[in-house]
């Protein structure tokens, strides 16, 4: 005989113990991201300074991450371009594309779709090489010979991510408000200075400061998050993947909740 089914109390209790134990891992993970968290910040605050390895770290993480954002905010840049003539047009407003596209690339499009990007690109490539460099013992090593990884491996990519990120938001804005004006100008004739001047025409540097700058937390939670699941990586090359995974997934997750809470903030205080 088939042995009898489970019934809805025993279901009821496997999953509230199952909803349990995802609540716990949960609360877990998140302190030892706070535990983390303060030990970076102690270990960034105490000489020795890893000046050098910093440099390298904003020319691995800025400049190495230019092309592919300036590619998304420039296509970006376009599609935003052809929808918005599009629907402007069907209820005739066409006049205000320009003010449309520069304000909706400035206060959302260009932040998010930077942080978006570059969470995919450094996570991965931070949660990858910390985590590969945890199994190889070459983190031990290094707290063997009196050297803070938390200074030369986390501080410095933290920091790195919170100052290139407003800059390489800077750029995808720059890159799709010009494809954008681009592909407004192969439709009907249209200078770029005329484009500049009825975009920007009523907007103040509260519209182009707190919405960059918000980035910085954007940077701070890739890097937090990125060099947090490198270096407590455990299981070999099964557990690189692993880190290089979560890493971007849940670094990404937080940016969009991040930009939820910041987006709230900077209606409040700069309305």
């Amino acid at each position: 005989m088939d042995p009898p089914l489970p019934g809805p109390r025993t279901l009821t209790v496997s999953a509230m113990r199952s909803s349990q134990g995802l609540i716990n891992q949960f609360l877990e993970w998140f302190g030892d991201l706070g535990i983390f968290f303060w030990q970076v910040v102690r270990a960034a605050v105490t000489p020795p300074f890893e000046i050098r390895e910093l440099f390298r770290q904003l020319d691995e993480i800025g400049s190495k991450s230019l092309p592919l954002v300036a590619l998304a905010g420039a296509a970006t840049g376009v599609v935003l371009s052809l929808e918005a003539r599009y629907s402007l047009t069907r209820f005739g407003a066409k006049s205000l594309l320009p003010a449309a596209l520069v304000f909706s690339v400035i206060h959302e499009t260009g932040p998010i779709i930077t942080g978006l990007v570059v969470s995919g690109r450094v996570g991965a490539g931070i949660g990858a090489e910390l985590a590969s460099m945890k199994v190889t013992e070459q983190i031990d090593a290094m707290e063997a010979s009196a050297v803070n990884p938390y200074r030369l491996l986390a501080a410095t990519r933290i920091l790195a991510c919170i100052l290139m990120l407003p800059l390489l938001t800077l750029a995808s804005d720059l890159c799709g408000l010009v494809m954008g004006w681009v592909a407004q100008a192969m439709v009907e004739p249209l200078s770029f200075h005329q484009f500049i001047n009825s975009g920007f025409k009523g907007a103040d540097f509260n519209d182009l400061l707190p919405p960059t700058f918000k980035t910085a937390v954007f940077g701070l939670i890739i890097g937090l998050i990125a060099c947090f699941q490198g270096m407590r990586t455990r299981g070999g090359a099964e557990g690189v993947g692993r880190a290089a995974t979560s890493s971007v997934v849940l670094s990404s997750l937080f940016v969009i909740l991040a930009d939820v809470v910041l987006v709230k903030f900077i209606l409040i205080f700069f309305p």
